[in-house]
């Protein structure tokens, strides 16, 4: 198993990460927290939805802090 799919697999649910992965035609990235992973797939659960992405199409992942809190809007 390749090294970012060994750190989702190890990984704690809850856990703040950002996933690189193929699609068609480039790459994309989850930021998000990570809800699952099982043999075959994780699920992300980032700002718009959960985001189930095949462990085969995983090029990197990795922990990162929390997001900064979310600034007032200007009255």
């Amino acid at each position: 198993m390749p090294a970012p799919a060994r750190f989702l697999a190890a990984a704690e649910p809850g856990t703040r990460v950002v996933v690189r992965y193929r699609i068609e035609g480039g790459f994309t990235d989850a930021l998000g927290h990570l809800l699952e992973c099982d043999a075959g797939s994780c699920t992300v659960r980032t700002r718009r939805s959960d985001v189930v992405i095949s462990l085969e199409h995983v090029v990197a992942a990795k922990e990162v802090p929390p997001a900064p809190p979310r600034r007032q809007a200007a009255h």
